[in-house]
């Protein structure tokens, strides 16, 4: 549960940032808060987005910091899920 809670905050605090520093830019693509939140959420997640790049310095050092929060916290909390179904279906295989 800690975990969830975890994704949660750095998916608000990460929306927050990406709002401040890239809404309205020109050449950007986040002009509004659900905009922030769809790709905070989507980098997240995916590691990639179908939104264009943050165009601010401070939004693109947001962006590879989401990265590299997806690719290692985020993973790890699938891996701890996957490896509780495992174990789960371990414990019903006869012996």
């Amino acid at each position: 549960m800690t975990g969830l809670v975890l994704v949660f905050i750095a998916d608000a605090i990460g929306s927050v940032l990406m709002y401040v520093f890239e809404k309205g830019e020109e050449g950007g693509a986040i002009n509004t808060f659900t905009d922030a939140l769809f790709f905070t959420t989507v980098q997240l997640l995916t590691i990639s987005s179908q939104m264009p790049n943050p165009v601010t310095g401070p939004g693109r050092i947001v962006d590879v910091g989401l990265e590299l929060y997806g690719l290692f916290v985020v993973t790890a909390f699938a891996g701890a899920f996957a490896s509780f179904f495992l174990h789960v279906a371990a414990e019903k295989l006869p012996d």
